[in-house]
């Protein structure tokens, strides 16, 4: 490996973060595949990028009913064995309905990864067992604008689907615009 997490094309991003970016090289330029938890995480999405992929000799997982605090819709009549999901080219797809009308989810890795998008987007959130972390109304010197409507507990914060990293975005109105301030870690930094 020529990267200081010892995997190619693997390297330590933000410090802020501490997330790994997988990065790789297309026509002379490079391209970053993406952002991740983990270094491991990141070499298999760059290996996926560069076509050198070898899936685990191992049979695939079994059907979840439960996956990242959300209760996943099972169903006997889809391959897959959700509702919502399907299998295209060896990848899942999520598919949810809004107002009558099919909306797309995302494609996934995994039939549970897509499971999960769907459940998210139809609101299918079950509480943690534990309780969850208390709210502050401070941090950092600062009064936090805390709200009784908001899953965060905070005003303009938002936790974002697992498809789209299950961070937390903080958003503010600019003249009547919706604006991101950033995404952040935990529902206290945004």
């Amino acid at each position: 490996s020529s990267s200081s997490t010892g995997y190619k094309g693997v390297y330590k991003g933000d410090s802020r973060n501490g997330r790994f970016e997988a990065k790789h090289r297309v026509a002379g330029r490079q391209v970053t595949v993406g952002r991740f938890d983990t270094a491991v995480e990141a070499a298999v999405a760059y290996a996926w990028a560069v076509g050198e992929y070898q899936p685990p000799a191992q049979p695939p997982p079994t059907v979840a009913a439960e996956a990242e605090g959300l209760r996943l819709h099972l169903s006997s009549s889809s391959s897959t064995g959700y509702t919502g999901v399907h299998e295209i080219s060896g990848r899942f797809q999520a598919m949810g309905t809004v107002g009558g009308r099919q909306v797309y989810l995302g494609t996934f890795d995994t039939a549970v990864e897509a499971a999960v998008a769907y459940a998210w987007a139809v609101g299918e959130y079950q509480p943690p067992a534990q309780p969850p972390p208390t709210v502050a109304a401070e941090a950092e010197g600062l009064r936090l604008h805390l709200s009784t409507s908001s899953r965060t507990g905070y005003k303009n914060v938002l936790r974002r689907a697992p498809s789209d990293g299950g961070r937390f975005q903080a958003k503010r109105k600019v003249d009547g615009k919706a604006v991101t301030i950033g995404f952040f870690d935990t529902a206290v930094e945004a």
